[in-house]
C-alpha cells in the first residue's frame, strides 16, 4: 500500500489498539488524514489503572488520563471525536455511519482504510432491580464504583476471581469494604493450575474476604443478589468482572469474517477479509504460539503492539504479527502470580505430551535479608524440550522470572538452555543460581532421567501399588507437617539407613524438592527404585488444599442438582 496525501484512516475506538495506530501512522505519514471515533466520553485512559483509583492508590482521577483530543490533536494533528458511535460499515462505499451521541446527528464518513479497534464488552449485560452493578473497564465504572464505597462496610459482590476480579478485590478491601467473591470455577486464576492458584486463594481469605467457589450470581434483588446455591449475599453494589467477550457486531453486520473463537478473523498483517479494513485488540483474534491456532487474548501490550504494526502495514512497511504467548500478572494483597503459554490443565486437554517441573528458590541470596520464595512451575515438551508454559508465585520477583522465561519462549530456547542464561546477579536481587537457573537444572535432569520424578497429583496412584513414602526432611520438619503414611529419614543420615529400605519403588520428598533430588540421586546409585516428588510437601500441600476446594465445590453443585 503505497502513501498517498489523499490517504484517510478511520478508526473505530481510541484507547490502547486504536490510539497506538492513530499515533504511529502519523509518526510515518505526516499528510495522512487521521480520524479517531470513540463512543466513550475519554480517549487513550490508563484501564489497567482502574482499580487502584478505587482504592485510592491513584489519587488523581486526571492521572488516569494520558491524553486528551485536545492534546493529540497539538501533537499529532488527529481529528479524535469522543461521544461519538459507528454503528454501520458501508464497505462498498467505504463510508462508516457515525452517530454523534451528545446531539443524535447522524453523518457517513468516508474512509481509505479503516481500523477496528472497539475492544470487548463484559459478558454479562447491565441487570434491573436490586444493587448497582458495575464493571470496571472505563473510568466512568472507576469513579462510580470509588463513590459507590465512600463508608467503611458497604457489601459489595465482586463477580469473577480473575485478573480484574481480584484486583478490585484488593481495593475494595483497601475501602473497607465487606467483600464476597464470587467465581463460578472451583478456582481463583484460571490460567493457572490448582496447585499455583492455591496460595492466592489464602491471601485472599486471609483478608478477610468471603470467596464463594463453584456458584454463580443467578439473581439480584433489593440490597443482595442470589447464588446458584441458593445462599443470598447482602450487596449494595456488584462489580461484574467475570470476563469479556469481543465487540464484533460492526464488523459481522459488515459481512467481515469470524473466526471459531468469536472474534474478527485477521491474517499476518491483522488485515480482515476485507483488504481495507484491520482489527485490532480484544475483538480481534491471534495466533497463539504454544497451539498454533486462533486465540482471544485480552492482553493492552499486545494490542499496542498490533496497532502499531497495523500503521506500519498502512504505511507500506513489510510487517507481521509474532506468535503470542499470552504473558500475564497480577498482585493480590502483595502476593504476585503471572502466566505465560499453556498450563497443565490446557496441555492435557489437548493430549499434548509433556513434562513438569515445580521449584521453590528464593528471590534472592538467603543471607541477605529479606528473600523470599518464589514458585515456579515450568511445562515442556520431552522430546524437543520446547518450553510450553510456565507459571510463577511469589511475594518478591515474580515479574522479572516470568519475563525471563516469556524471552526464552520467544526466543525459541529449550527448558534445559535456561540453565545456562547468564543473569544479573548481586545478593539482594537473586543468587549466584537464579531461580530461572534452577528451573532449568531441574528440567534437564527430569527430562534425561536424571532424577525420575512424581508429581503431587500422581503420588495417590502411585502409593496404591505399595510404594514406599520417605520423608528425608528434619524430624521437625516432619513433626509440623507431613504427608500421611510417609516415614521420616533425614537426608543427612540416609546413607547410615540404606539398609532399613525395600529396594523399591521407593518415593522420596523433602520441602521443595531439592533435598529430595539428592536423596532420589544417592538411593539409585545404591540400586534402589526411587523417584523424586516433584516440588515436595510444599507443592502437594497446596495441591492438596485446591483438592479440597474442588471437592467443596462439586458437592456444592451436587446438591443443586
Amino acid at each position: 500500500m503505497s502513501s498517498s496525501k489523499s490517504l484517510r484512516v478511520v478508526i473505530v475506538g481510541g484507547v490502547a489498539g486504536g490510539m497506538s495506530a492513530a499515533t504511529r501512522l502519523r509518526r510515518l505519514e505526516e499528510d495522512a488524514t487521521i480520524v479517531v471515533f470513540e463512543r466513550g466520553p475519554e480517549v487513550s485512559y490508563a484501564n489497567c489503572g482502574l482499580p487502584y483509583f478505587v482504592g485510592g492508590v491513584i489519587a488523581d482521577r486526571d492521572s488516569l488520563l494520558l491524553q486528551t483530543p485536545e492534546s493529540l490533536h497539538r501533537r499529532f494533528r488527529l481529528d479524535v471525536r469522543v461521544r461519538h458511535e459507528v454503528t454501520r460499515i458501508d464497505t462498498a462505499r467505504r463510508l462508516v455511519e457515525v452517530v454523534d451521541l451528545e446531539s443524535g446527528a447522524k453523518s457517513m464518513e468516508a474512509y481509505d482504510r479503516l481500523v477496528l479497534a472497539a475492544g470487548a464488552r463484559p459478558k454479562r449485560g447491565e441487570q434491573t432491580g436490586g444493587p448497582s452493578v458495575r464493571s470496571l473497564r472505563t473510568v466512568e465504572d472507576a469513579v462510580e464504583i470509588e463513590g459507590a464505597v465512600s463508608r467503611p462496610g458497604v457489601p459489595v459482590v465482586v463477580v469473577g476471581g480473575g485478573y480484574t476480579g481480584l484486583e478490585a478485590v484488593e481495593n475494595l478491601v483497601a475501602r473497607e469494604a465487606t467483600v464476597t467473591l464470587v467465581q463460578r470455577n472451583a478456582q481463583l486464576l484460571s490460567p493457572l493450575d490448582p496447585e499455583m492458584a492455591a496460595p492466592v486463594l489464602d491471601a485472599v481469605r486471609s483478608r478477610g474476604v468471603d470467596v464463594r467457589l463453584g456458584v454463580e450470581v443467578i439473581a439480584t434483588r433489593e440490597g443482595a443478589v442470589e447464588l446458584s446455591d441458593g445462599s443470598v449475599i447482602a450487596a449494595e453494589l456488584v462489580v461484574e468482572a467475570s470476563g469479556v467477550v469481543p465487540e464484533t457486531r460492526l464488523a459481522a453486520d459488515a459481512g467481515i469474517a469470524l473466526g471459531e473463537t468469536g472474534g474478527i478473523r485477521v491474517d499476518e498483517h491483522c488485515r480482515t477479509s476485507d483488504p481495507h479494513i484491520f482489527a485490532v485488540g480484544d475483538g480481534a483474534e491471534k495466533t497463539e504460539l504454544v497451539g498454533g491456532e486462533a486465540a482471544i487474548i485480552t492482553m493492552a501490550g499486545l494490542a499496542n503492539r498490533h496497532g502499531r504494526l497495523i500503521a506500519d502495514v498502512i504505511a507500506g512497511r513489510a510487517e507481521s504479527v509474532r506468535p503470542a504467548i499470552g504473558t500475564g500478572i497480577v498482585e493480590v494483597f502483595g502476593l504476585a502470580a503471572a502466566k505465560v503459554g499453556w498450563n497443565e490443565k490446557q496441555l492435557s486437554a489437548a493430549g499434548r505430551d509433556f513434562y513438569v517441573v515445580h521449584v521453590h528458590p528464593g528471590s534472592h541470596a538467603g543471607y541477605f535479608p529479606g528473600a523470599q520464595t518464589v514458585s515456579i512451575k515450568l511445562l515442556a515438551d520431552p522430546a524437543s524440550d520446547r518450553i510450553l508454559g510456565a507459571q510463577v508465585i511469589g511475594r518478591d520477583g515474580v515479574d522479572k522470572r516470568i519475563d525471563v522465561i516469556a524471552t526464552a519462549m520467544h526466543a525459541g530456547l529449550a527448558a534445559a538452555e535456561l540453565a545456562h542464561l547468564e543473569l544479573a546477579y548481586a545478593p539482594q536481587f537473586g543468587s549466584a543460581k537464579d531461580a530461572v537457573n534452577i528451573a532449568g537444572y531441574v528440567a534437564e535432569n527430569t527430562r534425561t532421567g536424571t532424577t525420575p520424578s512424581v508429581q503431587w497429583h500422581e503420588l495417590a496412584a502411585a502409593r496404591g501399588s505399595g510404594t514406599l513414602l520417605v520423608d528425608v526432611r528434619t524430624p521437625d520438619e516432619f513433626a509440623a507437617g507431613s504427608i500421611p503414611g510417609a516415614i521420616n529419614m533425614p537426608l543427612d543420615e540416609l546413607r547410615e539407613h540404606l539398609h532399613e529400605l525395600p529396594a523399591g519403588p521407593l518415593i522420596v520428598h523433602c520441602q521443595v524438592g531439592l533435598r529430595g533430588h539428592i536423596a532420589t540421586r544417592l538411593l539409585l546409585q545404591h540400586g534402589h527404585d526411587a523417584r523424586n516428588l516433584d516440588g515436595g510437601y510444599r507443592t502437594w500441600r497446596d495441591g492438596s488444599t485446591a483438592e479440597v476446594s474442588r471437592a467443596r465445590s462439586g458437592a456444592m453443585a451436587a446438591s443443586r442438582a
